[in-house]
């Protein structure tokens, strides 16, 4: 048994050596803790900033957006050096005054603001906010810096800060169909009873694709440009690669495509920009179901049971909720040759973005977790 998916191919991280040695070389080490008064000398601190900037700017215009150098923080580094990571990201993006306005509600939700005093150095500000020792501060910055060293272009989602925007900022969606989304997934997310939460995931689902018939009829009238956008995102562990398989079978179903990258644990999504919209909230609340009704399962304690029960509840939901996306499809049938040629430009941006990618099978071992996950997303009936 088991589901294919697709994944990126790519080279692994590069590694870091003797990275940062001169820095660690200009700190007396321990000794730091016993000379009061000893302060990071003023060509470290103004040269760790100048490193920093750069380093950042190189992620940023690799495709690296503020949510994804928080995420990748929060795995990768401790808390002084996450803490770190966004006040230089916070210094790279205050040089600027064009930025994309959601590359900058993602800066704010980061966190990422500037606090300190512009006519000194950052580092030892940054040091003594946290009570942090020279070497236990140059330690943290190192360990940021490598971090930021290992990152791979990735696909790129908005323009970096100073980048002439190629296609116009999007019109929100509809706020009112969003909150009965929205409700409806609260709803299934607050449920006891599976039947129930499966079936308002399914009525949400055929709200989001009416909503989307209504918007393809609007752009097919208008002669709107369909020009395809992207999303990632990013999965907690464990189990991510049988969770990429929910992130897949949800943009299945919402006409986008998904490519996991198991190095970073992130799905990166293509598609018309309302329609990544659904995915990201159907994903979100699908994987909240998914989780409860596996952990509370008697059997469900090992390992293999609760990743084959993954596997099995992404494959039957798919099922189901292309089910109901094409309930709604067949009442628009004058709609199919505009979806089609929509479809159509979904896959040759996904083409362009991934022109290499592989089929991986999600390994499951446990006939009990398969089948108590097929139960659990079988129970519910749609119509």
């Amino acid at each position: 048994m088991g589901k294919r998916k697709q994944v990126r191919v790519g080279p692994p991280p590069a590694t870091v050596e003797e990275f940062g040695g001169a820095l660690l070389a200009a700190v007396p080490g321990e000794a730091d803790r016993l000379a009061p008064g000893f302060t990071l000398p003023a060509e470290l601190a103004e040269a760790a900033d100048r490193t920093g900037r750069q380093l950042i700017a190189r992620a940023c215009r690799g495709g690296w957006l503020p949510e994804d150098l928080q995420e990748a923080a929060r795995r990768r580094l401790d808390e002084f050096a996450g803490s770190y990571l966004l006040d230089t990201l916070a210094a790279y993006a205050g040089q600027f005054t064009t930025m994309h306005p959601e590359w900058r509600e993602q800066l704010d939700a980061a966190g990422a603001v500037r606090w300190w005093t512009e006519t000194e150095p950052h580092l030892p500000q940054w040091a003594a906010k946290h009570i942090l020792t020279p070497s236990e501060a140059v330690a943290a910055v190192i360990e940021a810096f490598g971090l930021l060293k290992t990152l791979p272009a990735v696909t790129v989602v908005l323009p970096a800060p100073g980048t002439p925007l190629e296609r116009p900022v999007r019109q929100h969606v509809d706020e009112k169909k969003l909150s009965r989304v929205r409700a409806l997934l609260a709803k299934a997310e607050s449920s006891s009873f599976p039947e129930e939460a499966e079936a308002l995931s399914a009525k949400a689902q055929e709200l989001m694709t009416r909503h989307a018939l209504d918007r393809v009829l609007v752009e097919a009238t208008e002669n709107a440009p369909d020009r395809p956008a992207a999303r990632r995102i990013w999965l907690d562990t464990p189990y991510t690669d049988a969770k990429s398989l929910l992130v897949h079978v949800v943009a299945k179903a919402n006409r986008c495509r998904a490519v996991f990258d198991p190095r970073w644990e992130f799905v990166t999504v293509i598609g018309d920009e309302d329609d990544l919209d659904s995915v990201a909230l159907l994903t979100t609340s699908l994987l909240v179901q998914a989780t409860r009704a596996m952990i509370t399962d008697p059997a469900g304690r090992s390992r293999p049971f609760r990743k084959s029960f993954l596997v099995s509840y992404a494959t039957r939901i798919g099922e189901r909720l292309e089910r109901a996306a094409e309930a709604t499809i067949a009442q628009e049938p004058e709609l199919l040759p505009v979806l089609a040629s929509h479809e159509k430009n979904v896959a040759a941006a996904f083409t362009t973005h991934f022109p290499e990618v592989v089929n991986k099978s999600v390994t499951v071992r446990s006939h009990e977790g398969w089948g108590a996950g097929r139960a659990a997303a079988d129970r519910a009936r749609l119509r």
